[in-house]
């Protein structure tokens, strides 16, 4: 089977989502069991979001950070596969999905640990410029 080199920055992401997901929650159970919280003590529906005011906010940033790594890059995944099927997943457009994931995981690290919004908006305003070319290009190789 042929390699598609964009498939390779989507498999990346994955993995990195995942690392990520390692990551926040080797922070939370310890915060849980210092601010004295006990799964197994939660209420029938109980969520995150039910606890966080008690989480410290580093513990949360991580938390933050997992959860935008299930939003905007399901745009991406969406871009990619389109562009591998469409046979348009090298070049140019490979380049830019290294350059998202790459952004991706320096925004994912950037939040998790030092979170100044200001540096963080701008790495969030360049992955999704990335973005939006992979987008364009979608649009391009399966319309013209």
């Amino acid at each position: 089977m042929e390699q598609i080199p964009i498939l390779a920055p989507a498999a990346v992401l994955v993995l990195w989502s995942l690392v990520v997901l390692m990551w926040m929650t080797a922070t939370r159970f310890p915060a849980f069991a210092k601010a004295g919280l006990k799964i197994g003590d939660a209420k029938p529906g109980s969520r995150y979001v039910d606890v966080e005011p008690a989480m410290p906010s580093k513990v949360n940033w991580k938390s933050h950070n997992y959860t935008h790594l299930m939003e905007q890059p399901t745009l991406f995944y969406a871009a990619v596969i389109i562009l591998a099927l469409a046979g348009e997943g090298s070049g140019i457009n490979a380049s830019f999905a290294w350059a998202y994931v790459a952004i991706r995981v320096v925004h994912s690290i950037w939040q998790s640990t030092v979170n100044i919004i200001s540096v963080r908006v701008t790495l969030f305003t360049l992955s999704t410029l990335c973005l939006w070319v992979l987008a364009i290009n979608a649009v391009r190789a399966t319309l013209f």
